[in-house]
């Protein structure tokens, strides 16, 4: 990896476009590098995550809602849509597939410096590829570009520490994605992702407090921008310049300020992408950070069933890393985080009551769990509110830690018993995780596709779309269409009128 200081830059400097991130970013995209093996797999293992993960929220609202408008848009050759057989255009059906992608919070992540689910990614480079007749391999050049510039950025630029939603990382991936996709030159990739940023940085607000639908269409919204940036650059339209680095700029304004230096490390040329390899997945339906203590909570619950109780439980205090106390845990100072009739956004950032449940039930649904009978049972009601977070030094630093080893997303759980005895357990990283119990492989996105597709999709259409995946390096232009997948009939229902 080559390290680039990313630094402000006053207008009077004239910071030449090479020397801008944003064209170092393209550089990485059109470097025609091939693609190894085990990239390969894992491109194919999260396209089946994404396609499981969607077919779970075709029928919820937020889906419904993208669909419809989507369906508003048809276009010729165009993309398709989860759940139906029309084509639509490529950034709404971006748009449709993102929202389906993300409404569970329910496939992959990386978390680093900031939060992403470089999943996200997939979405608009697919619907690119589809619409402009690319095959297999054009699509995994893409979207290990897109996962890439995703992991470096994630890795060396904070977002949120100034209230930025993490989206805004996603912009600009997704454009580096697709343009690595279309085979573009380094200058039209190098506006589109300087497009991309311009018009995704938005607040956090979207994730703090009664959170809404929006939490599922922000990163479908950066995918559109997306591809909507590429068509303009390729019309010859500019970007504004030097989007990172000028003085009334991204970093000037939105992050550290005009004397903020950032070190960010991209693949040299010649280097092979590899960041989707240090991406994780999950195994239950919940914010990132939750995954590790649904296990411990599992594990609690087999091994000390009187926890269940709350008559037998005084408090329960999560020691963990800054990023989970003050995110989905007391450190956020949400009261909607204890609040049984907030919405399932807010309670799958809300690891008192995801920690609760899951030591209650010894398991975790991606419906039940959030049901408002499940969240505003009294017994749970009464042992969430004995839950609090707090943050431990060590776990932050191993949260924040490069090295793999020691990388943990978990921390230490104390447990005081009404009988004055105390139980002490922790959990580094989730079972699901690469360095887990039980690290998921492709028998597990197999598993957890047909779990999800189970009441949507016909067993004929589960077994043909987990053919087509499965030989994605073999798909000719014109094939990637099997990469959507057909609702059975009567499952799906009209969205809300709108404004088209």
């Amino acid at each position: 990896m080559k390290l680039h200081e990313v630094r402000v830059h006053k207008s009077e400097e004239n910071l030449a476009r090479e020397d801008q991130l944003a064209w170092k970013i393209a550089e990485v995209a059109t470097d025609p590098v091939a693609v190894s093996p085990e990239v390969t797999e894992m491109v194919i293992n999260r396209i089946i995550d994404n396609a499981a993960v969607a077919a779970a929220s075709i029928t919820r609202g937020p889906a419904i809602a993208a669909r419809s408008q989507a369906e508003a848009h048809p276009a010729a050759p165009g993309s398709t849509v989860f759940g139906i057989d029309d084509h639509v255009s490529p950034e709404w059906a971006a748009w449709a597939n993102g929202v389906a992608v993300r409404e569970l919070d329910y496939h992959d992540t990386f978390l680093a410096a900031e939060y992403s689910h470089p999943g996200d990614n997939i979405p608009p480079i697919l619907a690119v590829a589809q619409h402009a007749g690319k095959d297999g391999a054009a699509l995994i050049r893409g979207i290990a570009t897109g996962y890439e510039i995703q992991v470096d950025l994630v890795k060396a630029i904070s977002l949120h520490k100034h209230k930025i939603d993490h989206v805004a990382h996603l912009g600009p991936s997704a454009a580096a994605g697709i343009g690595t996709l279309l085979g573009l030159d380094t200058e039209t990739i190098f506006q589109a992702v300087g497009q991309a940023l311009h018009t995704t940085t938005a607040t956090r607000q979207s994730r703090k407090g009664e959170i809404s639908t929006w939490k599922a269409h922000a990163p479908a919204f950066a995918g559109k921008m997306a591809v909507e940036a590429i068509d303009r650059a390729m019309r010859g339209q500019t970007s504004p310049t030097p989007i990172y680095e000028g003085e009334d700029g991204v970093i000037a304004w939105m992050l550290d300020g005009p004397s903020a230096s950032y070190v960010v490390a991209l693949p040299e040329k010649g280097e092979a992408k590899r960041g989707i390899l240090d991406t994780y997945t999950k195994e239950h339906s919940a914010e990132y950070q939750a995954q590790a203590w649904i296990d411990l909570a599992r594990r609690l619950h087999n091994e000390h069933p009187e926890l269940t109780d709350p008559a037998n439980v005084t408090a329960i205090v999560i020691h963990t890393s800054h990023h989970t106390h003050y995110v989905i845990g007391s450190g956020a100072n949400d009261p909607q985080k204890y609040d049984p009739t907030a919405s399932r956004e807010t309670l799958d950032h809300s690891i008192p009551y995801i920690f609760t449940v899951a030591l209650q039930d010894g398991e975790w649904d991606h419906e039940k769990s959030y049901s408002p009978e499940r969240a505003g049972r009294p017994d749970t009601v009464e042992l969430w509110h004995k839950v609090t977070t707090q943050e431990d030094a060590e776990w932050t630093r191993r949260y924040h830690s490069n090295d793999p080893a020691e990388k943990a997303f978990g921390g230490r759980v104390e447990i005081e018993l009404a009988d004055g005895s105390r139980i002490v357990d922790e959990i580094a990283v989730a079972d699901a995780h690469p360095l887990g119990a039980r690290p998921f492989a492709r028998v597990d996105y197999i598993r957890k596709f047909r779990m999800l597709a189970a009441p949507v999709l016909e067993p004929a259409e589960i077994e043909r779309f987990l053919d087509t995946v499965q030989r994605l390096t073999e798909l000719k232009a014109g094939e990637l269409d099997g990469l959507n997948f057909i609702a059975k009939a009567g499952v799906l229902t009209p969205g809300p009128k709108g404004l088209f």
